[in-house]
């Protein structure tokens, strides 16, 4: 008995509707001349701090900061210097003190790596997880990945 084919599961970078590029820096690369995979996770952090920390967002209000608690890579296609990335994020689950993220690299059209991260909003004062507020709930609204439905996180 032949296995059911699976569906073609490539991410595609326009339905990731935060995105910024980056270039490829020859420090990047391993002794096999191509980007190193511990790379992967600096591209992947360049994308979610770059939304979750500047202030134009207000994804993190005052007294908390954002700390990362799961990163799952794939690994898709090899990456060589010099060139640019697109680096894509969007929000697919919201939790009661945590966002769960789906990101994206690509170069030339083509999905190089790409991950599920997930962060816990932290409350400075107490080092504890605390609950996403009704008002960052609403911000990360415009960052949902295009083709989900994000259900509101629970009471």
């Amino acid at each position: 008995m032949n296995a059911p084919s699976r569906l073609d599961t490539t991410p595609r970078l326009e339905d990731f509707p935060f995105r910024l590029s980056d270039n490829v820096r020859f420090g990047d690369l391993d002794p096999n001349q191509h980007v190193n995979n511990a790379v992967y996770a600096t591209y992947f952090e360049t994308g979610r701090v770059t939304l979750m920390k500047l202030p134009e967002y207000g994804l993190t209000p005052p007294g908390f900061a954002w700390i990362m608690v799961r990163l799952d890579m794939h690994f898709r296609a090899e990456l060589h210097w010099p060139g640019t990335i697109e680096l894509g994020l969007g929000v697919v689950k919201l939790g009661r003190t945590s966002v769960t993220f789906e990101q994206v690299v690509f170069s030339n059209g083509t999905c190089i790596a790409s991950a599920t991260s997930v962060g816990v909003l932290l409350d400075e004062a107490t080092r504890r997880p605390a609950p996403l507020t009704a008002e960052v709930v609403e911000k990360f609204k415009p960052w949902h990945k295009r083709g989900i439905e994000v259900a509101p996180p629970p009471a």
